[in-house]
């Protein structure tokens, strides 16, 4: 499911996520029920989130946590497109907005540790991948992960058009990573069988069905008999080879990880290239 920020009123919205306007007044309510505030709903809201996923975050279901009805929460949010808005900014002050070892002559280490500070971000709210890049939320959090990004890229002393490109080329890179560590946790529960019983099943099949496999895909089966002979879950099996289990972590996520940190290697390679080719 994607979802797209900013679908409230530009004004309303802007103004609930840089705090322009002053807070609603609160009120005195007999009971010791906590008075609400636009913080208390976005953190009810974010809790919900992490635990359920994004599907199961409603106005209602956001009053019932903090023991409050829907309409009690308007007066603070206009609705849910805000409150997503909200949500999404508020848990992207988690991530740090400095790196002071960023110099010059040590870009590479900052630019490591940050790739992967916003992975493990998103393995902590996978709820925020379902947000669409397409409409920013231009938040001040989500700004400030922005800038910081900046800031480690300008240290390589690349121009200014090269480093707005690769600043869209290593969101997208963490993001998808991420993406599939979010997959592969969700994959046992959401389908009822563990990664060992759905390779199992259908690689024998495959070997059943598919006989000239390795013929009729020869790069496939060619880099499976050239790469590093490793223990699952660290190697993708091959088509007739089903994986055994694995030590707690999915099968897949360990592959995405490994992915991500070579993957990540490359494109830093491919900084230190250009940085070489500069006049």
């Amino acid at each position: 499911m994607v979802v797209f920020a900013g679908q409230g009123d530009p004004h309303r919205s802007l103004s609930l996520l840089w705090r322009a306007d002053a807070p609603p007044p609160t009120r005195g309510t007999p009971g010791p029920k906590p008075r609400l505030s636009v913080d208390a709903i976005v953190a009810a809201a974010v809790a919900l989130a992490d635990e359920e996923g994004m599907a199961a975050v409603s106005m209602r279901a956001v009053g019932d946590r903090l023991g409050r009805t829907a309409m009690a929460l308007y007066t603070y949010v206009p609705g849910k497109s805000e409150l997503l808005d909200l949500m999404y900014d508020a848990v992207h002050a988690e991530l740090p907005t400095a790196y002071p070892e960023s110099t010059p002559d040590n870009w590479r280490t900052p630019l490591t540790t940050w790739a992967g500070d916003v992975l493990e971000f998103y393995a902590r709210h996978p709820w925020v991948l379902q947000v669409s890049q397409a409409r920013p939320v231009l938040g001040p959090h989500e700004y400030a992960g922005l800038d910081t990004l900046i800031t480690l890229l300008r240290a390589t002393g690349l121009e200014a058009g090269v480093v707005r490109r690769l600043v869209g080329t290593l969101f997208p890179f963490v993001r998808g990573s991420a993406q599939t560590v979010a997959d592969a946790r969700l994959a046992a529960t959401a389908t009822g069988s563990s990664d060992a019983e759905w390779w199992a099943a259908r690689s024998a099949a495959l070997k059943e069905l598919v006989p000239d496999f390795a013929e009729r895909f020869p790069a496939v089966s060619g880099l499976e008999a050239e790469g590093p002979v490793e223990p699952y879950p660290d190697q993708a099996p091959a088509p007739d080879q089903a994986p055994t289990p694995g030590a707690g972590m999915p099968y897949l996520e360990r592959e995405a990880r490994e992915t991500f940190r070579v993957g990540l290697g490359v494109l830093l390679d491919g900084i230190e290239a250009a940085r070489a080719r500069r006049p």
